[in-house]
C-alpha cells in the first residue's frame, strides 16, 4: 500500500528497522505499549477508546524482499449488547502478519508478476520508507477482524421486551397477557352492549319509580 506522506518516526505506530539490518534472516523483537488511536475498532459498535493501553508484541524478520512483521495486539474493547444495550467489556488479542516491501525490491529479485499484473500488486502492497514502517493500517485491519460484529452481554441474552423494553434477564418470568386481534373488536363490542343494557336497565327502573311515586 503506497503512501505519498511522509513518516514520522515520532508516531507510536512507526517502526524503525535500521537496526534490524537487510541481511535475510536477521531478526528483531520488539514490545512496546502505547495509546490507542482513534475509531481503533468498529465504530459504533465496539472498540479500544482511544488512549486506552494498547500492548504490541512484534517480530521483525529480515528477507530479501523486505521485512515480514508477525505481532500481536492486546487492548480492553467496550461497546454496547445488541440485544440488551447493555455495555459490554471484552480483552482483545489480535494477531497479524505483513510483509513490508523495500522500494526497490523488484530489482533485489522479487518474482515478477505477470505483465499488467504488477501494478494491481502494488497497490495491496505495504512499503518501507527510508527503513520506516507504519503498523496502524495493519492493525486497525487485524482489530476489525478480531472483534465480534455483533457483540453480546452473554451467550444467551434474551434482549430486551419487545412490549415495554424492559431488559428480560433481569426478570426471567416477564411477560404481557397477549390478547389475538382477531377478539379485539368483539370485545369491544361486548363492551358496548352491556354498557347499552345498562343504560336501557337504567331507563326503566326510572319508570318504575315514577308510577309508583304516582
Amino acid at each position: 500500500m503506497a503512501s505519498n506522506a511522509r513518516l514520522d518516526h515520532r508516531n507510536p505506530l512507526v517502526f524503525d528497522t535500521h537496526e534490524l539490518g537487510r541481511r535475510p534472516g536477521a531478526l528483531q523483537r520488539l514490545t512496546r505499549t502505547i495509546d490507542a488511536p482513534v475509531d481503533l475498532g468498529v465504530q459504533g459498535v465496539i472498540g479500544v477508546p482511544e488512549g486506552a493501553p494498547l500492548e504490541l508484541e512484534l517480530r521483525l524478520e529480515s528477507v530479501m524482499e523486505g521485512v515480514l512483521v508477525t505481532g500481536t495486539a492486546r487492548a480492553q474493547a467496550e461497546g454496547e449488547c445488541v440485544r440488551c444495550l447493555e455495555p459490554v467489556e471484552l480483552r482483545l488479542e489480535a494477531d497479524f502478519q505483513e510483509l513490508f516491501s523495500y522500494p526497490d525490491a523488484d530489482d533485489r529479485g522479487r518474482v515478477i508478476a505477470e505483465p499488467g499484473d504488477d501494478a494491481e500488486d502494488d497497490e495491496d502492497r505495504f512499503f518501507l520508507e527510508d527503513g520506516l514502517f507504519d503498523l496502524e493500517p495493519l492493525l486497525r485491519d487485524a482489530v476489525v477482524l478480531a472483534l465480534p460484529m455483533q457483540p453480546v452481554c452473554q451467550e444467551d441474552c434474551p434482549g430486551l421486551c419487545s412490549e415495554c423494553g424492559a431488559r428480560l434477564a433481569d426478570d426471567q418470568d416477564h411477560h404481557h397477557d397477549a390478547v389475538d386481534i382477531r377478539w379485539a373488536a368483539l370485545q369491544g363490542l361486548a363492551g358496548s352492549l352491556e354498557d347499552g343494557e345498562k343504560d336501557e336497565m337504567s331507563g326503566a327502573e326510572a319508570g318504575v319509580d315514577e308510577k309508583q311515586e304516582k
